[in-house]
């Protein structure tokens, strides 16, 4: 079994030179998208669609990090804002309708805890799962094998080790959930302060005001 495959079945491996190779071809798109003019924004969309396995309205403010793009894929209307990175040496699936924060960091990848073991340069990755409708906040980590359910906030400065369940905000450092979303929270704008009346009938025009 060659390396590739050992990291595609989430098994121990070795970045070797056929996965390198994988890694340079995401490295020339990273550096195309990287250095665009960031008023182009059909262009970095454009870029965005060559570099992710599957996409729909995604957009991503440059600059972004990651290893392969083509183990992320992420549901309609994606966008991830300034300093994204995602390490996507395992599959990263996120689902529709989902945002991310500055400086957001999704890691797959990890070593062995033992010294010598891990100076093997043996590795592994496991797939981290977004549902639908999340948010999550700035300078938020979220760890290898972690599923965060629908509809779900993550706070600012989160660090995810565990998963996290549909409904719910959740925030810390290790990342805790803090209450349910409730009808309630519908128009909720910051902490208290709700959404004015011309926007919140804006939002019922546009058939935002129900639940799919």
């Amino acid at each position: 079994m060659d390396h590739i495959e050992r990291r595609d079945r989430e098994m121990a491996y070795i970045s070797d030179e056929e996965v390198m190779e994988e890694q340079k071809k995401c490295r020339r798109i990273l550096q195309q998208l990287n250095f665009m003019d960031r008023s182009d924004f059909a262009g970095i969309a454009e870029v965005v669609r060559s570099l992710l396995g599957r996409s729909e309205g995604a957009f991503i403010n440059p600059p972004f990090y990651c290893d392969y793009g083509t183990h992320i894929e992420v549901g309609k209307n994606f966008f991830a804002n300034y300093n994204c990175t995602i390490i996507d040496v395992a599959k990263v699936t996120i689902g529709d309708y989902c945002q991310m924060a500055p400086n957001v960091a999704i890691y797959t990848a990890g070593h062995p805890v033992y010294p010598s073991t891990r100076d093997s340069l043996y590795e592994y990755g496991k797939a981290v799962t977004i549902g639908d409708h999340v948010w999550i906040g700035g300078n938020t980590v979220i760890c290898p094998g972690v599923t965060i359910g629908n509809n779900v906030v993550i706070g600012a400065g989160s660090v995810v080790t565990r998963d996290i369940p549909d409904w719910t905000i959740a925030v810390g450092n290790p990342c805790r959930v803090q209450r349910v979303i409730t009808e309630q929270d519908r128009k909720k704008l910051f902490k208290e302060e709700e959404i004015d009346e011309e926007a919140w009938q804006d939002i019922v025009r546009r058939g935002f005001a129900v639940d799919e």
